[in-house]
């Protein structure tokens, strides 16, 4: 019987089963095919997603970043799931600092083994678009992946069941779909952080913390402070804990650049299952 050799990782609460490919050699249609099962909480192992460390598509980078939605789908770019596969790629012969891949879109990061810190680097953002859905008025942004940012008060992010209505209604709009999206709801803080709750496409659920969801999230209330250009610095609370964003802001291209997101990645356990 076939066996698969995986680690167990979360960064804020966002887990994944990891696994290097480069020893199992799985074709895509079987990590596809392998996902759901991998991920179920009660026949598998159980996460929101799973991540192949796989061969580099160039000798410019380090690795490529497979990652895969609990339901198999591709999700595109996950943020917490970059910084737990760097660190899993730290512990397996790489250095502390990595350039990877996912699809076509290259990414840098740097590990902290010591603190169980990562901070990746994503390519610039554009600047967020109003849009309205189900009544419903949105930022649309992609870093990395689709996403929309609603703000509420802070008193609607406890109204879990209500969040998950609202954000399957956005999530499967027609005038969202095909791909869909990922829909951030965020409340503004005093201290200027802020707080998150994210419906993830292809979990069909909250999840305790979504990386890109948090870049969305963090660029979008910069967005609605109407502050110009500079340098920021944004704490994102998420269920799972905190997550950092920064960025530098170009008002005269309209983009998002230097964009950073940081926080821990850390190993729970590893096995082997029967495949």
């Amino acid at each position: 019987m076939n066996t698969l050799s995986f680690h167990k990782m979360q960064g804020t609460g966002n887990d994944f089963v990891v696994f290097d490919n480069r020893v199992h050699g799985l074709s895509m249609d079987e990590i596809i095919k392998l996902t759901p099962r991998l991920c179920d909480r009660k026949f598998g192992i159980g996460a929101d997603g799973v991540l192949a460390l796989e061969r580099p598509v160039n000798q410019d980078i380090d690795f490529t970043m497979i990652y895969r939605n609990a339901d198999g789908s591709d999700a595109g770019m996950c943020g917490n799931g970059a910084r737990c596969l760097a660190m899993f790629a730290a512990h397996h012969g790489f250095q502390s600092s990595l350039n990877f891949n996912v699809h076509k879109s290259e990414y840098t990061a740097r590990v902290d083994k010591i603190e169980n810190q990562v901070s990746v680097h994503f390519p610039d953002v554009e600047s967020p678009n109003w849009i309205e859905v189900n009544d419903f008025k949105l930022l649309q942004l992609y870093p990395g992946t689709e996403h929309v940012v609603c703000l509420v008060d802070s008193k609607k992010l406890e109204l879990e069941e209500e969040l998950i209505e609202t954000g399957s209604k956005i999530r499967y709009s027609e005038l969202l779909n095909p791909p869909g999206t990922n829909v951030n709801f965020i409340s503004l803080n005093p201290d200027t952080s802020i707080s998150l709750q994210t419906y993830e496409r292809g979990v069909e659920g909250l999840t305790l913390a979504c990386g890109t969801g948090a870049i969305a999230s963090a660029i979008s209330s910069h967005y609605l402070s109407g502050k110009d250009s500079g340098h920021f610095e944004i704490d994102v609370k998420v269920k799972g804990g905190t997550l950092n964003v920064s960025f530098s802001f170009d008002a005269k291209l309209k983009a998002y650049q230097q964009v950073t997101l940081k926080g821990p990645a850390e190993f729970v356990y590893e096995g082997t299952i029967h495949i």
